[in-house]
């Protein structure tokens, strides 16, 4: 857009004689950057991101906002190029180019919802709106439906008040959405698991062990899922006080049944979750743990689980060989997996060649960081140079 310069009222012969003349708005200001102490690198990156529509070499922009965005979204388009990145505690900023045109895109958290801004200028606005619908192309992340959430409890021991329990709707996929994601042995291991119904449950503790990032909390949330209609999630934030505090358990494990019952008015079953209890259950327990596992034990099949329906949940990244013998004895688990990373063949059908397959196979974790790139949250990682490496 011009604006056309005219000549005042005291100027009237000379309107009449000369041409108006147009003028580019950027000239009419002159535009300059200060910066002070209170400015960051964010502060900079808003400012060069709108330098080329200032100046006019880009007069056209569009703007779009994602609520929430979705956590493999990059909001940036093939091919761009990253200029600038701004991380920060609470937002990070993203500034990237293209052949005539120029973005920025930016994060930030507001409570458990990531949100997202992306601007586009560009040489036109066919290609500023090109270039923004390609950036925010499947960023937006679906809201959960109630098929897709499950209520949890979640405990823990205050100080001065007992037992406290929290309770949260999770975000819970579906076991066809997620199946993929496991190995054929894991993915058949909890095909079983997720058709399990409360008539055939045989033994009281489900064992999941592997190596961090391979998706057992995933899988456990799904599980939930399927087994909502029969059994509550009790999520335990301090196993190693549950056990130590027979109050603490009774209240957790056989206190009274706070959410109803089944269609038939029996009591539902409670599964307790506990993630990542390796003290708990390695090999030396017995002598680390005090009474800590003998409770766990007698929860699962002995004098103190008898009569309530109540499974254990306890995951740990811990090889099997390192578990204590008492814990993966037969009869005592309703099922024991152990969840891998994928083999090369399973990655590269995963990743569908979005990123190079790592030969060796990869981790449920490391292969959603493959299919994101580089990351516009995590700065890309320095190549080393010559010389001594500490």
């Amino acid at each position: 857009m011009t604006l056309l310069h005219q000549a005042g009222p005291g100027d009237a012969t000379a309107a009449s004689v000369e041409p108006a003349v147009s003028v580019e708005p950027a000239d009419l200001l002159p535009l300059r950057l200060a910066l002070d102490d209170g400015d960051g690198p964010g502060d900079v990156v808003d400012a060069l991101a709108l330098a080329s529509f200032s100046v006019g070499t880009q007069p056209w922009a569009r703007s779009a906002s994602v609520s929430p965005v979705h956590p493999a979204a990059t909001l940036l388009p093939p091919g761009a190029r990253v200029v600038r990145r701004s991380e920060a505690e609470s937002r990070t900023v993203v500034l990237a180019d293209g052949p005539g045109w120029t973005l920025k895109a930016s994060w930030w958290r507001n409570g458990g919802t990531v949100n997202g801004d992306v601007t586009v200028t560009a040489t036109d606005d066919a290609l500023a709106k090109s270039v923004l619908e390609q950036a925010v192309d499947g960023a937006q992340e679906e809201a959960p439906t109630e098929e897709d959430v499950v209520a949890m409890g979640f405990w823990h021991l205050a100080a001065g008040r007992g037992p406290v329990r929290a309770r949260r709707r999770i975000e819970a996929p579906g076991w066809d959405d997620v199946r993929g994601n496991y190995t054929r042995l894991v993915a058949e291991s909890f095909d079983g698991l997720m058709r399990l119904k409360p008539e055939q449950v045989a033994g009281r503790l489900l064992l999941m062990h592997g190596p961090p990032g391979t998706g057992k909390t995933t899988a456990l949330r799904t599980l939930a899922r399927a087994w909502r209609e029969w059994c509550t999630v009790e999520c335990v934030l301090d196993p190693e006080r549950l056990f130590a505090d027979p109050g603490y358990l009774i209240e957790v494990a056989l206190g009274p049944q706070r959410h109803g019952s089944d269609d038939n008015g029996e009591e539902q079953w409670r599964l307790l979750l506990l993630e990542d209890c390796d003290e708990l259950i390695r090999g030396g327990a017995k002598r680390a743990s005090g009474q800590a596992l003998s409770r766990l034990l007698n929860l699962t099949d002995g004098l103190l689980g008898q009569g309530r329906k109540v499974l254990v949940a306890v995951t740990t990244n811990e090889d099997l060989e390192r578990l204590h013998p008492a814990v993966v004895r037969p009869g005592r688990c309703l099922a024991r997996v152990e969840v891998g990373p994928l083999s090369g063949p399973e990655a590269e059908a995963w990743l569908d060649g979005v990123a190079p397959t790592p030969s060796g196979g990869a981790t449920l974790a490391e292969l959603y960081a493959l299919r994101q790139g580089p990351g516009t949250l995590l700065p890309a990682p320095a190549a080393p140079s010559d010389g001594l490496y500490l």
